[in-house]
């Protein structure tokens, strides 16, 4: 492709941004950008949550991925991305899901976080985290491509707000000493048919760890976590692909239950 047909990082993300609105995906970005490198990736992003925020979407949290270390060989990268959760993403626990709202989605078990103060220094330490926490609660991440079948890359996916769809949070808060949230066992079954396996460990080793990158990263990116944002902080266990209408349930050993419903 000729330099003369890159792609700038304002065309990059009206593309995604298209993509959303009408439910039809886009080839891959990574070899279309006129940087492809990280940087470029989020500057992307970043475009189309100005534009987002421009249009009255409300801005409630975010979201972690590429947790997995074997994701991350997989991607050829060493560290996870983030994206933006806004109001409107979010489901209620058990509601009802049109997969018309979708594309290509995928479901996977998270434990979220509730933040109750602000965020704001340029390294957080464990002691931080717990004592900004307010409550945690399971979550369902249902994740999306504006990507053609999930091909894929780094660079892809953080351009595309970390492939983010909706969010389903439980309804039983509990306080990070109320459960072991390195050691949790987590469960999804679709039906009677367990689907997915895993526990806080799978999560970067620990869900803290991975809340801590995402508050020094969002520090350095002019974002800061502020009370009251949502932490979704990566899979505890590996991806399900949806293909028709039907019912997830999760269980988090310590944590409680929340259900993802496709219609």
């Amino acid at each position: 492709m000729g330099a003369d047909q890159m792609l700038s990082t304002e065309a990059a993300a009206a593309l995604l941004k298209g993509a959303a609105v009408s439910g039809r995906p886009i080839a891959p970005l990574r070899e279309r950008l006129q940087l492809s490198d990280a940087n470029a990736a989020y500057a992307v992003q970043e475009v189309n949550t100005k534009a987002w925020l421009a249009e009255g979407r409300r801005l409630v949290g975010r979201k972690i991925g590429l947790t997995s270390l074997a994701v991350q060989a997989q991607l050829g990268v060493d560290q996870p991305d983030f994206g933006m959760l806004f109001a409107d993403m979010a489901v209620g626990d058990g509601e009802p899901v049109a997969l018309s709202r979708l594309i290509q989605p995928k479901v996977e078990a998270e434990i979220a976080l509730v933040i109750g103060r602000d965020l704001t220094h340029e390294r957080h330490t464990y002691a931080d985290l717990i004592g900004a926490t307010e409550y945690a609660v399971p979550a369902i991440e249902i994740v999306d491509s504006r990507i053609e079948k999930w091909n894929i890359r780094f660079v892809d996916t953080v351009a595309d707000n970390a492939s983010s769809g909706l969010f389903v949070l439980g309804g039983q808060p509990r306080k990070l000493s109320d459960f072991d949230i390195t050691d949790c066992a987590m469960e999804m079954r679709r039906g009677d048919e367990i689907v997915s396996r895993g526990n806080g460990r799978a999560c970067l080793g620990s869900p803290l760890n991975a809340a801590i990158w995402l508050a020094d990263v969002m520090v350095r990116c002019g974002r800061p976590l502020l009370a009251g944002d949502i932490i979704l902080t990566g899979a505890l266990g590996p991806m399900v692909a949806v293909s028709e209408p039907s019912r997830y349930d999760v269980r988090i050993a310590g944590l409680g239950t929340v259900s993802a419903l496709f219609a």
